[in-house]
């Protein structure tokens, strides 16, 4: 078997009781011996940019959209997961942690996605808090801390290498960065910084190219952070021209009720969270890729913002076929307002 594979199902296998999954990729599992996200934590920097291990789920996750001297647009994903076994911190080979990381690279007609594992505690992948380091291998995120960072990823076809810079604090979605996810309390902890510019090169297809844009960070933590009814889950990260930005998602459930929220954040950081059933998101155009039916033209609406978008992928053809698959990718956005952002949609497989 696939080394890469075995590490996954190990992952995976351990966040149930009963050997089947609820949920995408188990996040709806109810599990014994990890701490669960409760209303009220007061945030710790730069402690918490580093690794939660009493929390079996977490992420490092970055998106971008940028553009070449002539305009052409192109997306970026680099992302760090960390999934634990077993609630303890034993270290070296019996470390529990299992850590993996998907990198991506986007154009109008082009996907290109790849992925790394590792095992915790032999110092081959975790997240330093400060100055901050996140890696696994050769991938890596890091920089005195995170308003200045460098990046760099490589695959069998590409490689990115980039910097990122802000003067712009972070954001807590939510209550106070507690993220309620379900009717039926599932819930993360969930911040992010949305107000990154960031250059670089990307390389591929024996190609060198200097691009520019806007970049996008999450950072979140959890136990189970879906209810056991909720497959999966639609990520918009949206950029105005105009300014503000907006975050919002909807999460699919089988009894036929959804559950959403949403965060506005102007320009100087400040916030508004909308509770469920404010931001409604609704699938407008689907497309065929691969053997799924994955929707990718969609009608975004905040009301109480006159919010009203048409959300449409850059490249419908987007889907990370890696060992957990999902759709990810650069989006344009147009109707009441202009701008572009990144759609995340998991549980179509």
């Amino acid at each position: 078997m696939n080394v890469k594979i075995f590490l996954l199902l190990v992952s995976l296998s351990s966040m149930t009781h009963t050997g089947s999954l609820a949920g995408f990729t188990g996040m709806g599992d109810s599990v014994d011996g990890f701490t669960h996200p409760e209303p009220g934590l007061l945030f710790e920097f730069p402690k918490d940019h580093g690794a939660h291990t009493d929390y079996r789920i977490e992420w490092w996750y970055l998106t971008a959209n940028l553009e070449d001297s002539d305009g052409n647009p192109f997306g970026l994903q680099w992302t760090l997961f960390r999934s634990a076994i077993r609630p303890d911190n034993r270290q070296g080979w019996e470390s529990p942690q299992i850590w993996f990381a998907h990198a991506a690279v986007t154009t109008p007609d082009r996907h290109l996605a790849t992925e790394r594992f590792a095992r915790g505690g032999i110092g081959q992948a975790g997240v330093e808090a400060s100055p901050f380091k996140a890696w696994i291998d050769d991938w890596y995120m890091k920089g005195p801390n995170l308003d200045q960072l460098r990046l760099a990823a490589s695959g069998p076809d590409f490689r990115f290498e980039m910097s990122l810079g802000t003067n712009k604090p972070l954001v807590f979605h939510g209550k106070n960065g507690f993220s309620t996810k379900s009717a039926t309390g599932q819930a993360s902890y969930y911040y992010s910084q949305p107000f990154y510019q960031i250059e670089g090169t990307l390389q591929f297809h024996d190609q060198t190219i200097q691009v520019t844009g806007d970049a996008w960070l999450d950072r979140e933590w959890s136990t189970q952070p879906l209810a056991e009814t909720q497959t999966g889950w639609d990520w918009f990260s949206i950029s105005f021209e105009s300014g503000p930005k907006l975050m919002g998602f909807r999460l699919r459930d089988t009894e036929g009720i959804n559950y959403s929220a949403a965060t506005w954040i102007e320009t100087d950081g400040t916030t508004k969270a909308f509770p469920n059933g404010a931001f409604k998101a609704e699938p407008v155009k689907t497309s065929r890729v691969g053997k799924l039916t994955i929707p990718t033209v969609w009608r975004v609406q905040l009301p109480e913002k006159q919010v009203d978008l048409r959300i449409e992928a850059l490249n419908p053809n987007a889907w990370m076929d890696l060992s957990i698959p999902y759709w990810e990718g650069p989006v344009l956005i147009s109707g009441s307002h202009m701008g572009r952002g990144y759609l995340e949609m998991t549980g179509y497989d």
